[in-house]
């Protein structure tokens, strides 16, 4: 049987495996999915078994990582590395949920669950790549190692150390993730370009407990009033965040990045209505909209919290209040430097009369890459052998530290290939992923094999 037609008669059987890897509720920031965790890892591992590979879970101090392996092209054929994650984000608020969250429905040609597009469909989309290519044709024309973990909802943080003790296993000459999103169907894309983060808290502290705010108000500063003030001051009123020094390494587009810029193909009307909001903003005034989530640092407040926010009035000074601040971060700037930075301005801005305490919760490098070579040529025959296009070279504003991370340390070329969609409700409830893109993406794979092995031969 010939690859295409496996793969087109191995569609509803693809997706029933994808609906039961997505029934798993791997949600790696909440304890009490702790077993879940380990479950879907040895779901991971034994599906890749299942199609040849040697497998295995590796325990971390957090959540376990399944590494798997197959080496039948041989000593001199190329390695490529697949890296993705099997841990899924929290998901409320569940009553936003049409269905159930972790019981997939199929409805429009999508895939509605949680982990849908992030990450469950794009890593399943390899493992069935591989099982595909090796049924149809027989052994595999490039080595492959497969790099899942179950800690990227949560900051990877044991992630570095593992590779980092994994160097000589982990060795590869390319590495392929897919953890993005694509432009659309019509218009598939390559991301070369991350932007970085920096997640801080800041909490204040004021009276040893809530106070009646009759009795006290006006006599002792409110937290709550204190902490809006300090947020405030974050940004000014064109947008700029007012950090000191926190520009000093962005650097401007040059007239490349600006040409690729104006050939994406979204209007700010279509992004206005993904987004479902009435009027673009939030970023730099006189910045076009695409640079301003691609190209250009941001300041957003993820969360905030403080005193009485129950059914009805309760008249408090509340003793406490705290938010959660990101930082998307843009080449070349360094995220120890932001933090610094950060906690130095805020502290200046605390009143008298309270405590603060800032921390960080987790920080991550921006990364770009330049889209020559033999791995982003592969790419793009692959792409156009599948969609009939040759791909946009794209920039995504979300941050993955694992990329920086991966062609650091092992020193290797790492190609961004997503196939989810924009407006695909990542971390949102209702996340899903576009059924014939995930078969395109099975397809895609297939062939990059034979263009990385054409391109690396030697």
């Amino acid at each position: 049987m010939s690859l295409e037609s496996l793969l087109n008669d191995s569609r509803q059987k693809f997706e029933d495996e994808l609906a039961e890897f997505l029934r798993i509720p791997s949600v790696s920031a909440r304890s009490e999915h702790k077993e879940d965790m380990a479950r879907c890892a040895d779901w991971v591992r034994d599906k890749l078994r299942e199609q040849g590979m040697e497998a295995e879970v590796i325990p971390t101090r957090g959540h376990p990582i399944v590494y798997g392996e197959l080496s039948e092209a041989g000593p001199d054929a190329p390695t490529v590395l697949v890296y993705g994650h099997y841990d899924v984000q929290p998901v409320e608020p569940l009553d936003e949920w049409e269905t159930p969250p972790f019981e997939p429905s199929v409805r429009d040609g999508r895939m509605y669950a949680r982990g849908t597009a992030d990450d469950k469909g794009q890593v399943h989309v390899h493992m069935k790549a591989v099982e595909a290519y090796r049924e149809a044709k027989g052994a595999l024309p490039v080595n492959v190692k497969f790099l899942f973990e179950g800690e990227e909802e949560v900051g990877s943080v044991n992630l570095e150390a593992f590779i980092k003790s994994n160097v000589a296993r982990l060795a590869c000459d390319a590495a392929v993730i897919s953890d993005t999103p694509m432009l659309s169907p019509e218009h598939p894309s390559i991301c070369v370009g991350l932007r970085g983060m920096v997640y801080m808290e800041v909490r204040l502290k004021g009276p040893s407990q809530d106070l009646h705010s009759g009795q006290y108000g006006g006599g002792v500063v409110n937290p709550a009033n204190a902490l809006a003030k300090v947020i405030s001051r974050l940004k000014d009123d064109n947008g700029r965040i007012t950090i000191p020094g926190f520009y000093a390494d962005v650097k401007a587009l040059s007239e490349i990045e600006r040409k690729s810029l104006a050939e994406v193909p979204l209007t700010e009307e279509e992004f206005r209505q993904e987004a479902g909001v009435s009027a673009l903003g939030g970023g730099e005034a006189g910045v076009h909209f695409i640079e301003r989530i691609w190209r250009r640092p941001t300041l957003d407040v993820n969360g905030l919290l403080s005193g009485y926010t129950g059914e009805g009035a309760k008249t408090i000074i509340p003793a406490k209040a705290l938010a959660k601040i990101s930082m998307r971060l843009v080449p070349d700037q360094d995220p120890k430097a932001i933090r610094a930075a950060f906690e130095s301005y805020v502290r200046s801005l605390k009143p008298e009369g309270v405590e603060m305490e800032v921390m960080m919760h987790s920080d991550g490098l921006p990364w770009a890459a330049d889209p020559e070579g033999p791995l982003f040529r592969a790419a793009a025959t692959a792409i156009n052998a599948a969609f009939g296009s040759d791909p946009l070279f794209i920039s995504e504003g979300g941050s993955i530290p694992i990329v920086p991370m991966i062609e650091q340390i092992l020193d290797t070329p790492v190609l961004l290939l997503g196939f989810a969609l924009p407006g695909c409700n990542l971390h949102s409830p209702n996340e899903w992923l576009s059924l014939d893109l995930y078969h395109k993406g099975i397809e895609t794979m297939t062939r990059l094999y034979d263009e990385i092995a054409r391109e690396f031969a030697g």
